[in-house]
């Protein structure tokens, strides 16, 4: 069973992989090459190499080789946690840009961007149209003379409250919700999302609708719309090509006088510790078992964490990831063997590079459905019609409420017993801070919310039982009227 775990990386992910650890009684030593927090700290220290000790195959345990202020030390670890996450070596694709050695300003990636002094008086253009890209144009649209802001493929703009002021996050993601996206055709689904997010601002007319053929792409910003709308950032097209102080556009615009230009164009991923095959295999998610064991692997004691995009908070998904991991390393969960693992993601690939299956590997994963897969794996999803049965009450707000990390507490392994209380009173939480200003309340009657908690689970609950009598009527008629109508009739019921 492993004991000692090396764990790489002090990010958010690395501090769920600490905690998870000492949860297990493991013994994690953190190495992080920063001088920021970690766990058992190992400060400004770089992991140079992780390789398989020699009886890997028995014993499951990795070489590793780290280098603080000049001095290499060598430890020998039963497991290992990378949690270096997506965001360690900038993409910048100069080579798609006709021109841009020629261009004379200065030109950044959005990593070296700090804060906005320095831009006061420049004309700016910034590459891309992620929630990077939109942060940086807003903050840059306070100083700079005028901020361009380029996409090849427009994006949906969210805003961080919803209807009501509700917390966004906490309004959409829901099991309900999750549970109609999932019956619902996906033109249905698309026609409603386009709809409900044009109400609140008309894309097309900003310059940010999605391009014809394009992914949907969503960004959250509250302040983008408003600087659009007061010209302090201008929306763009693709760009086409630059020249010494210019930038041509694919609708044939130009712009001139270009001072800077930033490169809101993401990262890559890489993980240069790692020897082959093991290096290049993760970095091809289709060879990660539910993104997070490598295939190949003959004894499993090798996890990436968060290296996953979400549909919601990263957060929740990093420490089930962690909590899942700690428990394959103690032999307390398993998964299947390497060598259908391999024959697995192999045949997927082979579909892939034919063009018999589409490739959403780098898609971003349904937030719900994916905690739902990891919690299971170490039998802490939560049971719907269980709870029904059991708590009513608390059922209603597991299903209808906000799907928080308090639901994959309330049972198995990490069951934590105040999940319940923590549930049931989320909202009063979230709200509590805005509740500066009490305005004594006149008697109101009670609303159709108050109707709807008080009766809905019971409703509820009697409507699936009808449900299941009813299917048990039909069965049974249907079983009656066998012998009297032909095969032929029976087979079109």
């Amino acid at each position: 069973m492993a004991r000692r775990v090396a764990v790489i990386g002090a990010g958010v992910s690395g501090l769920s992989s600490i905690k998870c650890c000492l949860d297990e009684d493991l013994e994690p030593t953190c190495f992080e090459r920063s001088n920021d927090i970690g766990g058992l700290w190992k400060f400004t220290t770089t992991v140079c190499s992780i390789t398989k000790r020699p009886d890997f195959s028995e014993s499951g345990q990795w070489d590793v080789v780290t280098e603080t202020e000049g001095k290499q030390e060598r430890a020998v670890f039963d497991a290992v946690m990378v949690c270096t996450g997506h965001y360690l070596k900038p993409h910048l694709p100069l080579e798609s840009f006709p021109g841009i050695h020629k261009f004379k300003g200065q030109i950044l990636h959005s990593q070296e961007y700090k804060s906005p002094e320095g831009f006061q008086g420049k004309r700016v253009l910034v590459i891309g149209l992620g929630n990077t890209a939109g942060d940086v144009a807003v903050e840059l649209s306070r100083t700079a003379a005028q901020v361009l802001l380029s996409t090849r493929t427009g994006a949906w703009v969210l805003h961080r409250s919803s209807v009501g002021g509700y917390p966004l996050t906490m309004v959409i993601t829901r099991r309900y919700l999750n549970f109609i996206a999932q019956v619902l055709p996906s033109c249905v689904l698309n026609w409603i999302q386009e709809r409900e997010l044009n109400k609140r601002l008309n894309h097309e007319n900003y310059g940010l609708s999605i391009t014809k053929g394009k992914k949907s792409k969503f960004i959250v910003n509250d302040e983008l719309p408003t600087c659009i709308l007061c010209g302090t950032v201008t929306m763009k097209t693709s760009l086409k090509e630059f020249t010494e102080t210019s930038a041509l556009f694919e609708d044939g615009t130009v712009e001139e006088n270009i001072d800077i230009v930033i490169f809101a164009t993401g990262y890559t991923f890489s993980f240069p510790f790692l020897e082959e095959p093991l290096k290049s295999l993760c970095t091809k998610k289709i060879f990660l078992y539910k993104q997070v064991f490598p295939s190949n692997l003959e004894r499993t004691t090798l996890a990436l964490i968060g290296l996953i995009s979400l549909k919601g908070s990263i957060l929740a998904g990093t420490e089930l990831q962690a909590r899942w991991a700690t428990r394959v390393f103690k032999g307390l969960c398993k998964i299947p063997p390497s060598q259908k693992l391999m024959a697995e993601a192999t045949k997927k690939e082979q579909l892939i590079e034919r063009g018999m299956m589409k490739d959403t590997s780098e898609d971003k994963l349904e937030f719900i459905l994916y905690l739902d897969d990891i919690a299971a794996c170490i039998g802490a999803k939560p049971s719907i019609p269980l709870l029904f049965l059991k708590d009513p009450r608390l059922a209603w707000e597991v299903f209808f409420g906000p799907c928080t990390p308090y639901q994959y507490r309330l049972m198995g392994p990490g069951k934590w017993d105040g999940a319940r209380n923590a549930i049931l009173t989320q909202w009063d939480r979230t709200l509590k801070p805005l509740k500066t200003r009490i305005i004594p309340d006149s008697t109101k009657p009670a609303s159709m919310s108050h109707y709807l908690k008080v009766w809905g689970a019971p409703i509820l609950l009697a409507s699936l039982l009808l449900i299941c009598k009813s299917s048990f009527f039909l069965k049974s008629v249907r079983d009656n009227l066998q012998d009297r109508i032909s095969p032929y009739l029976i087979s079109i019921w």
